[in-house]
């Protein structure tokens, strides 16, 4: 691989670390866990991974990103008496893997429209506390 190339990987990485920290930004600015940096680097690892797997075409390193944030994200669930919290944070760490391996694919006008819905869709917390305390 020549510097070109490399350059133009980093510039991949670095729009990963931006839709993540963009994702995460919504996190950290809620109060919620996984914000800007965990966010950031949850999606730039993803791209690097995935960028390592078109390399060397084997799609068996993404698919392992895929276990293992899932694995990761199940970690972030706890159980407090009658309440579970961190589920919707295990997802948005499980969709910016996914983001990060979209980069990776070179899919930026999808994944920039995908990191803009969830942040939109996270913005709709305070809608969900509503329609939850209705019912």
């Amino acid at each position: 691989m020549n510097e070109s190339d490399q350059v133009q990987l980093f510039l991949r990485l670095m729009l990963a670390v931006g839709l993540g920290g963009l994702v995460g930004l919504e996190r950290e600015f809620r109060g919620h866990e996984a914000g800007i940096r965990t966010s950031a680097l949850v999606c730039v690892g993803a791209a690097a991974f995935g960028e390592v797997s078109v390399l060397f075409g084997d799609s068996r390193v993404a698919a392992g990103v895929v276990q293992g944030i899932g694995f990761l994200g199940a970690g972030l669930i706890f159980q407090r008496d009658d309440t579970i919290s961190g589920v919707t944070t295990a997802a948005t760490i499980w969709v910016l893997a996914g983001i990060g391996l979209m980069v990776s694919e070179e899919l930026y006008l999808a994944s920039v429209l995908l990191a803009v819905a969830i942040v939109l869709l996270l913005e709709l917390s305070p809608l969900s506390d509503r329609v939850y305390r209705a019912g």
